[in-house]
């Protein structure tokens, strides 16, 4: 009986494998550079730069490429394993915008319309004269009033608090680190706060979608989660997405490493699975790989997925062009929710001009590139955030590229 079992798993493999080769044929990813990509991932799991990661590659149509690497929980030793939950943290931003603006599709608003015309709390900001110094600082009156296309684009002047100066680190405590009832709450709070420059007049990275996930709110009448449920999640058949898993399925969370120069620390910064009440456009959803995948496969259709429409091909063209000039640098720029590559010999990594992309702080990355007919995903649990392995992670998928 024993040996039956064996011939027929080995059976049942060798099944497998052609279809996986042929799979990443149709992709036109070649196996030379999927080997050499899952030999990377090894590397820097076996180096401790990373504890785990999943990839999807997806090309021409179909998943040419799915692997899990590495364990997700260094404190059980548990492989990792497909449809596993994770943080996405800033990976949420492009859904928020996405959701933000099918709203806009409905006529809610124009895009130079001020954000004070929907919420008064946003009419009378100030601009901190030195970042630098703290909240405390004096302040110049806005000389303009922040529109609804520069908090899209992160124009505005706000702040997410991550830049290191005496202000941001102010910031970032009075939004994340007080408590907030709710994402009404929170958007006053950043109201109250100075900005980091005129609007307008910079790019910086900020906690404005939170100010989207707060208008979805005014515009539609329902919450975020209710929102986003009912418009993108359940009709993408992204079962596992939202700001709370449920009790039985928390189980599958990956956990987030803490990576130092010597060591990997398990359970760094860690947010709670369930009783989340801030459904936030920053920050805050859970989901899989598969999850995203459904996402990002509407996004390069077109705004399109099995015969429904959630965007119109004009409005995800709008959203995937550069709307911030030459306030970025490094050949990219910004559209409204997502990075935008402009200029691929000054960015120095492979990849396609107009490619779109965006990442999160617990190491998750995603691009979609046009160009190529292509979306790749990597989700791994590691902080803080590594910039190496976003650039390492596009120059190995791209060198898997065939025809």
């Amino acid at each position: 009986m024993k040996m039956r079992f064996t011939l027929l798993s080995l059976l049942f493999l060798l099944c497998l494998a052609p279809a996986s080769a042929q799979d990443a044929s149709t992709a036109g990813l070649t196996e030379e550079g999927l080997d050499r990509y899952g030999k990377w991932v090894d590397r820097e799991i076996e180096d401790g730069t990373m504890p785990m990661a999943e990839t999807i590659i997806f090309r021409n149509g179909t998943i040419g490429y799915h692997s899990t690497k590495g364990v997700s929980d260094l404190n059980t030793g548990i492989p990792l394993q497909a449809n596993q939950l994770y943080h996405l943290m800033s990976m949420t931003k492009p859904i928020v915008s996405v959701a933000f603006m099918m709203l806009y599709q409905e006529g809610h608003f124009q895009l130079t319309d001020k954000v004070s015309d929907y919420l008064p709390e946003f009419k009378n900001l100030r601009v901190a004269k030195n970042t630098a110094d703290g909240v405390g600082v004096e302040t110049d009156p806005a000389e303009s009033e922040v529109t609804i296309e520069q908090v899209l684009s992160h124009t505005a002047g706000f702040s997410h608090g991550l830049g290191g100066t005496t202000l941001d680190n102010e910031i970032a405590r009075a939004l994340y680190y007080q408590p907030q009832a709710d994402i009404a709450d929170r958007v006053n709070t950043l109201a109250s706060l100075p900005l980091v420059g005129q609007p307008g007049k910079q790019w910086y990275y900020s906690a404005s979608p939170d100010i989207l996930a707060r208008l979805i709110e005014v515009f539609s009448g329902q919450s975020v989660a209710e929102f986003l449920r009912d418009r993108l999640f359940d009709p993408l058949g992204m079962k596992d997405t939202g700001y709370n898993i449920p009790s039985d399925q928390a189980v599958r969370l990956v956990a987030n490493h803490q990576v130092t120069d010597s060591t990997i620390v398990h359970a760094a910064m860690q947010l709670p699975t369930s009783g989340n009440t801030i459904f936030g456009g920053t920050h805050g959803l859970y989901s899989t790989a598969q999850d995203y995948l459904r996402f990002a496969r509407m996004l390069l259709n077109k705004g399109e997925l099995d015969g429904r429409q959630y965007l119109s091909p004009k409005t995800v063209e709008l959203m995937t062009m550069n709307h911030v000039g030459d306030m970025r640098q490094d050949g990219q720029g910004f559209g409204l929710g997502f990075g935008i590559i402009t200029d691929v010999a000054e960015y120095g990594v492979p990849s396609s001009k107009g490619q779109y992309f965006w990442s999160g702080a617990y190491s998750t990355y995603f691009f979609v590139d046009p160009a190529e007919n292509m979306i790749a995903i990597m989700l791994s649990q590691r902080s803080p955030y590594s910039s190496y392995l976003e650039r390492k992670f596009r120059q190995m998928v791209y060198q898997a590229l065939g025809d």
